[in-house]
């Protein structure tokens, strides 16, 4: 039980750059809190199945850090809940090692049937604020799930997910599975050079559009020098793709 509690000590200085001393952590942390009654109360008396006073227990649990973990699910080593407030975990979740899970998250079910009905978290899993991970879905090894995302189909390895539903916007090459460990901890599982993948076919959209454009001016063009009249056609309004882009990239356009 020590052991894991300085493991669980330890990986808030790898994740998180305000905690400064070991006291700070063991006393000021919420999250911390939450996984220790969890691993050394309420999940124990599940397992023995004083199942009435491990909700009980858990239920105080919630009340003193504003984080809810149902007894039954299984948490693994080194998990960091950054924050915490709002945390949801239910009974048949499953959470790997070297996790880290930010303020308002849910790993909720989707069904009133019993069983397994609740996410499973791979190793080295993100889960970035207010994300709702929901149903009885994989989120595969290092994958990151957006903040506010909302995920309701498995997540493969590697890969980070975004959006409502959620899609994915990266995943890495299959054979190199350690690729997401290696390219370092994302707070939030986000970053800001992401691209939304509706948006990059909206560009690709837009590029072939501008492209169709430029032919058909072509056309005009070399209709007219041989004296075709084409109308309103060679008087039509310019198309400008850069203002869609602009706008679809967030930065300030022709009519910002």
């Amino acid at each position: 039980m020590f052991d894991r509690l300085r493991e669980d000590i330890t990986c808030v200085f790898d994740r998180d750059p305000a905690a400064r001393t070991r006291f700070e952590v063991l006393t000021c942390y919420p999250g911390l809190h939450a996984l220790v009654w969890h691993r050394a109360v309420t999940s124990r008396l599940w397992r023995i199945d004083l199942r009435w006073l491990a909700r009980w227990l858990a239920h105080w649990g919630r009340w003193l850090t504003g984080i809810e973990i149902h007894p039954g699910a299984t948490i693994g080593r080194r998990v960091f809940i950054d924050h915490g407030m709002g945390v949801v975990i239910g009974e048949t979740a499953i959470i790997g090692d070297d996790c880290t899970l930010y303020h308002g998250v849910t790993l909720g079910g989707t069904s009133w049937h019993k069983g397994k009905r609740h996410p499973t978290l791979g190793r080295g899993v993100i889960v970035g604020a207010g994300a709702k991970i929901l149903g009885p879905i994989l989120i595969a090894d290092d994958a990151k799930i957006g903040s506010n995302a909302v995920v309701v189909r498995d997540v493969p390895t590697g890969a980070t997910a975004v959006g409502i539903p959620a899609r994915i916007v990266g995943a890495d090459d299959p054979q190199h599975p350690a690729a997401a460990r290696e390219a370092g901890f994302a707070a939030y599982a986000v970053a800001a050079d992401m691209r939304d993948p509706m948006v990059q076919a909206i560009h690709q959209l837009l590029d072939h559009a501008a492209a169709s454009e430029a032919r058909f001016d072509e056309l005009v063009r070399r209709l007219a020098e041989q004296g075709v009249e084409c109308g309103e056609s060679a008087t039509r309004a310019a198309f400008d793709p850069e203002v869609i882009n602009k706008l679809l990239d967030g930065t300030p356009g022709r009519f910002s």
